[in-house]
């Protein structure tokens, strides 16, 4: 896009269904920014940075740098203001490192031998190797790093609730999901980055004739309340399955390529939410009136 088509975009209105989207979107956010004391202005100022973050580093002509002009209309922030945010803008912070290090852990401890038994399932591991065994939490901790002492992670992911201790002293994986229990900097961390990408996903599908990524979802407005809990044993149970199945796929092909190949980055993730149902709500008060065996949405990209 030219400069001087982008002043001609300036000004248009953006389609009314796209701002009850983003309404519906960013009402959670609002509620936990009001929980957590992150007041308007701060959260001003933070937006105002990413607009001109991401206009930096998505909206490049030909690999140049965005030029100030540009900036200012593609975010509509007074040029003397992005010049002043851009250089002040600070780079994102890195994971904690019980994230980073502890999710390669995680990952073989739920898909490779010997560290699953012959269910598939995670092994209650000793602390240290016994009777000439090499199957132990420390030898698992070696087998992915040396540079940091096994007895470390095992005291942060005992803090956080990642693993327990049984009454024979053997380390027991609490969730093979590996959301921490405790640890807010860590689950901070996992909200980010999951919903960032679920967005991207729904986002390029969106925008895009022929939707590329996975992004479909199961829902009944209206829903017996004793049936709820039922069925999110049953969501739990079929997506830790799909996350063990593709996280084990994964693992296996993640050496296969030749090497100097393209690499790519990939999320597979599932969630399940209820809420009180809302009388108000069009699609809510006709699933009161259908049938008992009414038909869920499992529509395409967007859904």
């Amino acid at each position: 896009m030219s400069e001087s088509n982008s002043h001609n975009t300036q000004n248009i209105e953006p389609p009314k269904s796209l701002i009850a989207a983003l309404r519906t979107m960013l009402r959670p956010l609002v509620k936990l920014l009001i929980k957590q004391q992150v007041h308007h202005p701060y959260l001003s100022d933070l937006l105002k940075s990413l607009y001109i973050e991401v206009a930096d580093a998505e909206f490049q002509l030909d690999h140049k740098r965005v030029t100030l002009s540009r900036l200012s209309v593609m975010t509509g922030i007074h040029r003397r203001e992005a010049k002043r945010v851009r250089e002040q803008s600070e780079s994102e912070g890195g994971p904690p490192l019980s994230v980073t290090l502890g999710a390669q852990i995680i990952q073989r401890w739920i898909a490779e031998s010997p560290w699953i038994d012959e269910s598939g399932r995670p092994r209650s591991l000793p602390r240290e190797s016994q009777s000439g065994s090499d199957i132990s939490f420390h030898a698992l901790v070696r087998s992915v790093s040396v540079d940091i002492h096994p007895r470390s992670i095992l005291d942060e992911w005992l803090r956080l609730g990642v693993a327990t201790l049984d009454e024979h002293d053997r380390v027991e994986l609490r969730t093979a999901a590996v959301v921490p229990a405790k640890g807010y900097d860590e689950k901070a961390h996992y909200v980010g980055r999951n919903v960032r990408d679920h967005m991207s996903a729904a986002f390029e599908n969106l925008t895009s004739d022929d939707p590329r990524f996975l992004e479909r979802s199961t829902h009944y407005g209206s829903i017996p309340q004793e049936a709820v809990a039922e069925l999110a044993d049953l969501a739990r149970e079929a997506g830790q399955d799909a996350l063990v199945k593709v996280n084990q796929r994964a693992l296996a092909l993640r050496g296969s390529a030749a090497p100097g190949g393209a690499r790519r980055r990939i999320n597979f993730g599932v969630y399940f939410y209820e809420t009180e149902a809302d009388a108000d709500d069009a699609e809510n008060s006709e699933a009161q009136r259908g049938d008992a065996g009414e038909t869920p949405d499992t529509g395409g990209g967007n859904d």
